[in-house]
């Protein structure tokens, strides 16, 4: 078991870095072994998304960051939208190959900012989690980077000042504490596994998650993605 640093309230600028460096090696495998036709399949978290869009939409953001091409309007659904469409004669396989370099490339521009992009490395995790998901694979919200996405969550809700949460997590040996801690709200208090309260908030359906305990505070006052 693992306790992540963000339980120090200090960001952590290599952090979104790693976490999208663990991403990578599990899911650009994953990916690359999967037939034409499962690319077309629904994202049931990313209603009218398939999953090919959903990673066109990923690797876009990314190169986005790596390049610093940031415009009016950058990453609002419009413009994912046209981003999806600039990529719609590519091929799986070169969607993949610009998702991997993103995810390889990305991070250290992220290091370097002030924080703000931070978020965008905890989408693409949860984005590769929507994807396991369409594939029935197991444990899509988990595997080897649980521990950075929760650190990650940690920073920015923090940093957004988002409602109070103390979470008692079943993969962490210390409580994680989340969103803004001036005291002026009680923190509302949550038992149960990291990627459930993950799923939480990312906004995304719970079905077959494990049960949990959320107290103090609605579900819907967790989600940090918007509807």
């Amino acid at each position: 078991m693992t306790t992540p640093a963000d339980l120090r309230d200090v960001r952590d600028p290599e952090l979104p870095g790693r976490l999208l460096t663990l991403e990578r090696d599990a899911l650009v495998p994953l990916l690359r072994s999967r037939a034409d036709a499962d690319f077309a399949l629904p994202v049931v978290a990313c209603p009218g998304w398939t999953v090919r869009d959903v990673l066109a939409h990923c690797s876009s953001a990314l190169i986005r960051v790596v390049e610093r091409r940031f415009g009016k309007g950058v990453f609002s659904p419009e413009s994912n939208d046209r981003d999806i469409a600039e990529r719609a004669d590519w091929s799986n396989a070169r969607v993949v190959d610009e998702l991997e370099r993103g995810m390889t490339e990305a991070g250290p521009v992220i290091a370097r900012s002030d924080g703000r992009l931070d978020a965008v490395a905890l989408g693409e995790w949860v984005h590769a989690g929507d994807v396991r998901v369409t594939f029935g694979e197991p444990g899509a919200y988990a595997g080897r980077g649980l521990p950075e996405a929760l650190a990650l969550l940690g920073t920015i809700t923090r940093a957004r000042g988002h409602v109070p949460l103390h979470a008692d997590l079943d993969d962490l040996d210390e409580p994680l504490k989340l969103g803004e801690a001036s005291g002026e709200r009680p923190p509302g208090r949550y038992i149960g596994d990291g990627p459930t309260l993950l799923r939480l908030y990312a906004g995304r359906p719970l079905d077959g998650a494990a049960a949990y305990e959320l107290a103090g505070v609605e579900a819907a006052e967790l989600n940090i993605f918007g509807d």
